[in-house]
């Protein structure tokens, strides 16, 4: 096929979503497909070497390139009218945070019937909002930590952090790949983290700080990957640990028991359907060391970076990168 990989963006995932995006497009290649990636904070930008070295494009800290959103954003239009002139069989969506994964991008698509891969606009905007993801799990009787929301211009209510109880997680409500995030474990720390997970969002969420392991979930079609233990050397598991090569421990299959497992992957593909995800995802826990278990968040379009998740638990099923890449291909046609 002629496929698009878009990548880019104007989120602070920029360079996430670039090593994500040329990955794919080399895979794509490989797998036989015609292939052009674009970058979407400037259009129609073709990426003309997909064999450049990427292993120093992610910076240890989140790109700063969302102080020129107003400027940049808009520029997604025009790659959607490059994608339409150049008759383009389907659209790989690497894209993260931004208008890439919160809906916005896969409803113009849609209004286009440009086929893409990942989730529909609502699933989308509603993976992307871990406020609505939270009321949606605790509707499906999927465990999630005990939260609460600040809309823009909102003052901190420390009687409801109380509530809550210290420690607590500050981030913003609406970003990835834990952009802006904190813990936060006396009342001096809220305002400031309350600040700097605002600079990435205008909503900011205040959420129960679960002690115990970090878990994840990747769903690939219909089908719960195995889990995922995150160990980071930090013990915090924050924008560097997850993209500075050595920075993290990753157990898969993780060692934990059959009934935590079997309990993990039920969690994560009701999560995933809960919110109508389509194709792949990959949804996140943390389990106290009592053994309960709290779904954070579902992420719709997750990394395909050499130390993201789902490549990693799609090995352990026999699956290679050039395969995963193929079958995400084939999901939006079956």
């Amino acid at each position: 096929m002629k496929i698009a990989v878009l990548l880019g963006g104007t989120s602070a995932e920029r360079d996430v979503s670039i090593v994500s995006g040329i990955s794919i497009a080399r895979a794509l290649v490989e797998n036989g497909h015609t292939v052009e990636a674009i970058d979407c904070s400037y259009g129609d930008r073709v990426i003309k070497n997909l064999n450049a070295d990427i292993s120093e494009i992610i910076a240890p800290v989140p790109s700063d390139i969302e102080n020129k959103k107003t400027e940049l954003d808009r520029n997604i239009l025009k790659t959607v009218d490059y994608l339409i002139k150049k008759k383009f069989d389907l659209v790989f969506n690497a894209l993260h945070g931004g208008y890439g994964e919160n809906g916005q991008l896969q409803a113009v698509l849609e209004l286009c019937h440009i086929p893409y891969t990942g989730s529909n606009s609502t699933a989308s905007a509603v993976g992307m909002n871990k406020h609505f993801s939270k009321i949606i799990f605790q509707t499906n009787g999927i465990a999630t930590a005990p939260w609460h929301l600040i809309n823009e211009g909102e003052k901190i209510d420390l009687e409801t952090v109380h509530k809550i109880g210290l420690p607590v997680v500050v981030k913003p409500n609406d970003q990835g790949s834990t952009v802006g995030l904190t813990i936060v474990h006396s009342d001096e720390e809220i305002d400031n983290a309350a600040r700097k997970a605002s600079v990435y969002g205008k909503c900011v969420m205040i959420e129960k700080y679960i002690a115990g392991k970090e878990l994840t979930v990747s769903v690939l079609g219909n089908r719960p990957l195995p889990v995922i233990e995150i160990i980071p050397k930090s013990g915090l598991y924050d924008y560097e640990s997850k993209y500075q090569s050595g920075k993290t421990e990753y157990v898969c299959p993780a060692q934990i028991s059959e009934n935590a497992t079997q309990k993990l992957q039920r969690f994560g593909y009701q999560a995933y359907k809960s919110i109508g995800c389509q194709g792949y995802a990959r949804v996140d826990f943390r389990m106290s060391p009592n053994g309960e278990i709290f779904c954070l968040e579902v992420n719709t379009l997750p990394g395909m970076t050499p130390t993201s998740l789902v490549p990693k638990a799609a090995e352990v099923m026999g699956i290679d990168f050039n395969q995963l890449i193929e079958r995400i291909v084939k999901s939006v046609f079956s």
